[in-house]
């Protein structure tokens, strides 16, 4: 009875693996970014609306953002348990490390996903619950499947990976406006050169789990560095807007304008190697284009936040 009971009882040392595993389930650092985004989002809501940009209510709204990415995640890391198995990026993940079962992990992420959802639309506004749960549905039932069948995949789930800025515009202002589209716009162009960077890093791993991203199916890479530079290069006007519609000023304009030009010279860069996306020197410039998009997009938005509350 005592040995039965043991199994049941409470042991620390098992704590720390368990929350490490949680974290890798609910993907914590894109959910970290995702909140981020979403702060930019009610902000500039809450200002357009005369409310405290500082509040409870903004707890509340990046808390239920928080439990419906991470529940996502996890239903996400469900669905393709089997593709990650074939991964070496992803292989030790705890559902095909075997150290999770696909029934607990189910059970997490649907648990975090609707009642994150269902918590949104009591503590914010019904729009802001309806969005988010839409939100992690077209990346579950849309995106996570496509992933498998064409490079489509990465327009598709651009759109759910774009939401977070609206989702916290719409928690304070209770609807959709034309500023927090442009948040939405920025944010759905960065994911282009952001993603495709990383499909162009590994390329190989992707093809071992049958993921169609464009590097995969179009191993040349003209293709993708094509795309990147387009959408780099569309992002410097777009970027912009916040100032020509009265949400920042020209401090604003002028170093969003430096950053995407910057943007623009590193997607250039990648476009002059004419080789394989298999190639040393294209993944060395990739990496770069990789690492700047990290530090642009926090950059830009709290520089964004920042130029808001200077004027």
């Amino acid at each position: 009875m005592n040995a039965a009971l043991a199994k049941f009882a409470f042991n620390p040392s098992r704590l720390a693996p368990l929350l490490g595993d949680y974290a890798q389930l609910t993907k914590a650092r894109i959910t970290t970014l995702i909140v981020l985004t979403a702060w930019c989002g009610y902000f500039f809501g809450a200002r357009k609306a005369g409310l405290p940009t500082i509040s409870w209510a903004l707890f509340h709204t990046l808390f239920g953002i928080a439990l419906v990415s991470s529940g996502t995640a996890a239903l996400n890391e469900v669905m393709e348990h089997d593709v990650d198995r074939k991964m070496r990026r992803t292989a030790l993940r705890p559902i095909p490390a075997g150290r999770m079962s696909l029934l607990h992990a189910t059970i997490v992420g649907s648990f975090l996903t609707t009642g994150g959802s269902i918590y949104l639309a009591l503590v914010t506004n019904w729009l802001t619950g309806l969005l988010t749960f839409l939100t992690a549905a077209v990346y579950l039932l849309a995106y996570t499947p496509l992933k498998t069948m064409s490079p489509v995949c990465t327009f598709v789930g651009a759109i759910p990976g774009a939401m977070p800025c609206l989702l916290g515009w719409s928690a304070a202002r209770a609807r959709l406006d034309w500023d927090g589209i442009v948040l939405f716009l920025i944010l759905f162009l960065w994911q282009f050169p952001h993603f495709f960077a990383i499909a162009w890093l590994y390329r190989e791993d992707y093809a071992k789990g049958n993921i169609q991203m464009l590097p995969v199916v179009e191993p040349d890479g003209h293709s993708t560095s094509n795309r990147i530079l387009l959408y780099s290069m569309a992002l410097v006007p777009v970027s912009i807007v916040p100032a020509a519609i009265g949400m920042t000023g020209p401090i604003y304009a002028t170093v969003a304008a430096i950053l995407g030009l910057t943007f623009v010279y590193f997607a250039a860069k990648l476009k002059t190697v004419d080789l394989p996306v298999t190639n040393g020197q294209s993944k060395a410039r990739a990496r770069q284009l990789f690492r700047y998009s990290i530090f642009y997009l926090p950059l830009l938005f709290g520089l964004m936040m920042a130029d808001a509350i200077w004027r």
